[in-house]
């Protein structure tokens, strides 16, 4: 019943977190963004206290069932390890190795280390839910869209118009290169050997194998009933059950509960402490006080936030003199780049739930420390004034939630206008698109001087919001006359006056 609950638990979270990131048409409410603020590493970034005890105590109580049941990367690898048992010539048999320490911690020191010297990329890609983010933002949803746009010319040369077509595209070539390489990787060993990515360099495992070592409830052996047949070693994707000495290492053990019925003399279990059973009877009934202290030291070292200051980093775009956007644009919410340099783990997930499909993963926009972090493009949207989804979602509080009346006052960069490449001076026409579209009047058309019948735009960058609408409208190729320069810390704009207006009475119809 132990697995079949935790199996049970792991395909719907499985299920539900991946079909939130693959939602392009927002089937599932905005409210199941709580799935992401209950992993670890995001609970950490975000200061979400009260969702980082509960983890630690259900560790402290059960052992490592976040691992087995809540993150998605660790369920993913079950379904690869399944898979490869189903279709294996031979049975798919794991043995016992010893623990790599080393180089598990090892990855966790480099991790902070890196992290607090403003170069939180390799936390980003070895953190599990973030890397899973990738995968499924970067690999899996261009095919789920490309899916999508073949059951609507099904479905449209019946005269059905219930699926409407998306552009497939990929947003970033490194953060799709990076998912393949992470997705094919850990697959392989997953496939060949189980739970390697766990045990060996995700640090979320190490930290809570820690713990878990001293958890209460443990998979035990019975050296007494115990004959040494080794069938539970073959069935522990974990590699951590030591048939010759009866031990297992539980900073290792997933609770995923395969060993438990591969016994057929009932000398495995799942039990507290006080079960009489084997050697490790003596640890375990060790000085509690200790246990208490241990469990309070983690909780406080994986509390601390990132505090040091980042050098804000700029990429200077140029093409013939014409001015370009030469600071990047952050996302509502994230406040400045520095911010979001200190809280991001790139997820991706507000890329996936934006619904103007606006923001893409950083290249070198922030420089090296920010790769694959949310970056604003304007090329084939603009940011919606009604919209706050991607500060909503985000898990990290990389992106801090905004009301909707924050949203309309917050100034993530401003306009600027490039009359020497505007189409109404280049070709003496009208256009005004880029006023059509601006939603506070920061830009307006005002007569052009000398040119009778014409109007060009006018700007006033104090009253923008930085929504990109002007940008995105804009004809001129392949630099827009008109653009939004990103501000490095975000600011609140100016109010816009609201022309009233006047009632005319009209005599008959008006004609």
């Amino acid at each position: 019943m132990l697995k079949k609950l935790r199996v049970g638990i792991s395909v719907i979270l499985f299920a539900l977190i991946t079909f939130y990131f693959l939602d392009f048409a927002a089937l599932m409410p905005d409210a199941f963004h709580a799935l992401a603020h209950i992993q670890f590493i995001p609970a950490i970034l975000g200061g979400s206290f009260i969702i980082l005890a509960v983890l630690i105590v259900f560790t402290l109580l059960f052992g490592r069932v976040y691992c087995s049941s809540v993150c998605p990367m660790g369920i993913y690898q079950d379904i690869v390890a399944w898979i490869s048992k189903k279709t294996a010539k031979k049975k798919k048999r794991y043995k016992f190795s010893k623990a790599k320490n080393i180089l598990r911690w090892s990855v966790v020191v480099l991790v902070l280390i890196t992290f607090f010297a403003g170069y939180p990329v390799l936390l980003g890609l070895v953190d599990p839910y973030s890397a899973y983010g990738r995968i499924i933002t970067n690999v899996f949803k261009p095919v789920y869209m490309a899916g999508n746009n073949v059951l609507e010319s099904i479905f449209t040369s019946f005269g059905n118009y219930t699926f409407y077509k998306m552009d497939v595209v990929i947003l970033s070539m490194f953060s799709f290169i990076i998912a393949i390489i992470t997705f094919l990787a850990i697959g392989f060993f997953a496939w060949k050997y189980g739970r390697t990515f766990c045990n060996t360099i995700c640090p979320v495992g190490t930290l809570l194998g820690f713990i878990s070592k001293f958890s209460f409830f443990k998979v035990r052996m019975n050296e007494n009933l115990c004959n040494n047949c080794g069938k539970c070693a073959m069935k522990c994707k974990a590699s951590c059950i030591d048939v010759k000495n009866h031990t297992v290492d539980y900073s290792r053990c997933v609770d995923c509960f395969n060993c438990l019925d591969s016994c057929s003399r009932n000398a495995i279990k799942f039990a507290p402490y006080k079960k009489k059973v084997v050697k490790t009877e003596i640890v375990e009934t060790t000085d509690t006080g200790k246990r208490q202290f241990l469990a309070t030291a983690i909780t406080t070292a994986v509390s601390v936030p990132a505090v040091l200051a980042q050098e804000q980093v700029t990429k200077i775009i140029r093409g013939e003199n014409i001015p370009t956007r030469q600071t990047p644009l952050t996302p509502p919410g994230a406040q400045s780049q520095e911010h979001l340099l200190h809280h991001c783990t790139s997820c991706h997930l507000c890329i996936s739930r934006c619904p103007s499909r606006v923001i893409k993963p950083a290249f070198m926009e922030y420089g090296i420390g920010g790769i694959m972090q949310p970056v604003m493009t304007y090329e084939k949207g603009f940011c919606n004034y009604n919209c706050t989804v991607c500060a909503d979602v985000c898990p990290n509080r990389a992106l801090l939630p905004l009301t909707m009346e924050e949203k309309h006052m917050t100034q993530i960069g401003r306009v600027v206008f490039v009359e020497d490449i505007c189409i109404v001076k280049t070709e003496n026409t009208n256009c005004g698109a880029c006023a059509e579209h601006c939603p506070t009047q920061a830009v307006t058309m005002i007569p052009y001087e000398g040119h009778e019948g014409l109007t060009i735009p006018h700007t006033t960058p104090d009253i923008c919001v930085g929504c990109g609408g002007c940008e995105f409208i804009c004809p001129v190729r392949p630099n827009r006359a008109i653009f939004v320069e990103g501000n490095v810390v975000h600011q609140q704009r100016k109010a816009f006056e609201v022309e009233e207006k006047v009632e005319e009475k009209i005599d008959d119809f008006g004609f």
